[in-house]
């Protein structure tokens, strides 16, 4: 009896904690866009970082889900919103839905983008996203193998949800082949880097040579390619991984400099994506304030 009493007891203390922190004063809101009916703030909460997606090494990846625990993670949400965030962008997985849920108990409100890799009903019944999108991995080896039939279906069923319906790629030309037929869809998620070629793709590039590792090759004119097709569709765009996976973060500098490059990069209506591993600083409030100096600043 004891134990269940002090278990509670600590239960009870998390959720205040996380709760009282999400009543703290918040930051004026981040400048926002329209996407149908949904106001977006121009930087999204990504999530990789929270549940051990680093794209760097298995150890970072042990190292960050050491630190995501649903209560560090409920709190960054409320951080995001605290600091003008509207918008949280994520996997339709099961611990990022309950996540969102406790979120939600509490008294959050961020919007919620799905990026999902097949049956979209079942996520928007379930947590209601403000907008799915087709997951960039699964679209990229579609494109690939030419079987983006597959990519074409999600988007009917996803659009059948009554939801906004997007396409998320780490190829431009993906997003080439979708605007040169036509096809249905509200936005695309982009990654600024094209991380998704294959090993035989990264050879032809850089003269037989291939680096190590060969899964993750950022290269540095990767964002003008994504940037110049993101300009030529009339549709929003999300960019994503624009600190190449925490590559370009070894000085303030450097990260200013990834930022505007960003916003300089895109449309006046899209966004960009951006994950954050609040364990050591408060990188949320930092990186918001980054924001709202940037685009005051090229206004």
């Amino acid at each position: 009896m004891e134990n269940t009493r002090r278990g509670f007891l600590q239960l009870s203390a998390g959720l205040a904690a996380v709760s009282g922190s999400t009543a703290a004063p918040a930051a004026p809101r981040l400048p926002t866009v329209r996407l149908g009916k949904h106001e977006i703030s121009r930087m999204i909460l990504g999530s990789n970082p929270f549940y051990g997606y680093s794209h760097a090494s298995r150890e970072l990846d042990q190292h960050m889900r050491e630190w995501g625990t649903p209560e560090h993670v409920c709190e960054a949400l409320g951080e995001a919103e605290r600091n003008g965030i509207t918008t949280f962008q994520t996997n339709g997985q099961e611990r990022e839905l309950c996540d969102l849920a406790r979120h939600r108990e509490l008294g959050g409100k961020l919007q919620f983008i799905a990026l999902l890799r097949e049956k979209p009903e079942e996520i928007v019944a379930r947590a209601h996203p403000i907008a799915v999108a087709h997951h960039g991995e699964v679209t990229d080896v579609a494109f690939r193998t030419k079987k983006m039939d597959g990519v074409h279906e999600f988007l009917k069923r996803a659009r059948q949800t009554g939801v906004l319906a997007g396409v998320s790629t780490h190829n431009p030309q993906v997003i080439e082949y979708i605007e040169e037929r036509g096809w249905d869809v509200d936005f695309y998620m982009g990654c600024v880097y094209n991380r998704s070629r294959t090993s035989e793709e990264i050879r032809a590039l850089l003269n037989g040579e291939l680096p190590l590792p060969a899964s993750e090759v950022y290269l540095e004119k990767d964002p003008d390619r994504m940037f110049a097709v993101m300009r030529r569709t009339p549709r929003t765009c999300l960019a994503f991984k624009i600190l190449a996976a925490g590559r370009s973060t070894r000085t303030a500098a450097e990260v200013n400099a990834a930022f505007r490059a960003a916003y300089a990069g895109i449309k006046a209506q899209d966004c960009i994506i951006v994950g954050h591993y609040p364990r050591f600083k408060n990188q949320i409030q930092e990186n918001a304030e980054r924001v709202r100096t940037i685009l005051r600043d090229s206004a």
